[in-house]
């Protein structure tokens, strides 16, 4: 398969779980509703598990563009791949958000939910603070990025024996930075569910918030190169 595909179809499966746990605990009637972070933040490494365990021997399991981004700034990855696999990444989480949308379509018709929806699909600050929300993903994603550059091996990058322990990685970050901004960690996580939930016939759905959108892509962007530059060759 091409890696491309790869990136993408991984980064499908990665984002319709992970959109799909945050709905099952978000809206009504869901035999998950209101089971809380600690499910979310376990789906989440689930859902990683998956992404990785498919896309590994394809692709290298980036399924982020902040991966993407420190591997070729590490020189374990070529720049001319890039432009590929950031658009695989960001089609795939759009595509994967609409499936778990689709696969819960009638718990978002039930009436009473409250706020909008866009939480279910994208990351959102708890305490709205632009400096701050930066700081916390940025940060968030230089300790995955540390994590993950010290498991792995420069030269093929992620493997399928790798799927678990970034899993916990994804775990540890959820549970313990997670709860300021909502751990986007990856612009494609991020901007695809939110381009998702801008177009999909929602009622009701609220605004998509295109002004906090920059954080969880540029703040990822920064922290993961910070860390490939730790493990430059």
């Amino acid at each position: 398969m091409n890696p491309v595909l790869g990136e993408f179809i991984g980064t499908i499966l990665l984002i319709t779980l992970g959109t799909g746990v945050n709905i099952n605990v978000s809206l009504k009637k869901t035999y998950g509703n209101n089971s809380g972070w600690i499910i979310i933040t376990l789906g989440w490494a689930m859902a990683v598990f998956v992404g990785v365990i498919f896309s590994a021997p394809i692709s290298g399991a980036h399924l982020n563009p902040a991966v993407t981004l420190a591997l070729a700034i590490a020189g374990s990855f070529e720049w001319s791949n890039v432009p590929g696999y950031f658009l695989a990444q960001v089609a795939g989480a759009s595509v994967g958000s609409a499936l778990a949308w689709l696969a819960y379509r009638k718990h978002f018709e039930e009436p009473g939910q409250e706020g909008g929806f866009l939480g279910v699909f994208a990351t959102g600050p708890a305490i709205k603070d632009s400096f701050h929300n930066f700081l916390t993903e940025c940060m968030a994603t230089f300790v995955f990025m540390v994590a993950v550059f010290s498991i792995t091996k420069p030269e093929t990058g992620i493997g399928s024996i790798d799927a678990l322990p970034v899993s916990f990685i994804v775990l540890a970050i959820g549970l313990c930075l997670g709860g300021s901004t909502g751990y986007a960690i990856n612009p494609a996580r991020d901007l695809g569910p939110r381009i998702t939930h801008a177009v999909l016939p929602i009622s009701g759905k609220g605004s998509s918030n295109w002004q906090y959108a920059w954080i969880p892509i540029l703040g990822p962007m920064l922290g993961a190169a910070l860390a490939a530059l730790l493990f430059m060759r």
